[in-house]
């Protein structure tokens, strides 16, 4: 199946709330943004873009930041469902 078909099969699968979610993103991911970024977005954009550039090897693991708020995976998968 094309990616495009796929991608329009998982997209009719979304619920309100979600599928504004994932137009979001597309909106950002695109460029087609409404809102201009603020002073503080603009910092916090450089910022990101420098920790990445002293850290190439990537991000926090999303494991450590559970660990660091005191819940365990576990917590968090059971939230989700």
């Amino acid at each position: 199946m094309p990616d495009r078909q796929h991608a329009h099969q998982l997209l009719d699968q979304l619920g309100p709330g979600q599928f504004d979610a994932v137009a979001k993103l597309l909106e950002v991911m695109t460029g087609e943004e409404d809102e201009e970024l603020t002073e503080e977005d603009r910092r916090a954009v450089a910022a990101s873009r420098e920790y990445f550039r002293r850290n190439p090897e990537g991000g926090i693991p999303f494991e450590q930041v559970v660990a660091e708020c005191g819940f365990t995976m576990d917590q968090i998968r059971q939230q989700g469902e």
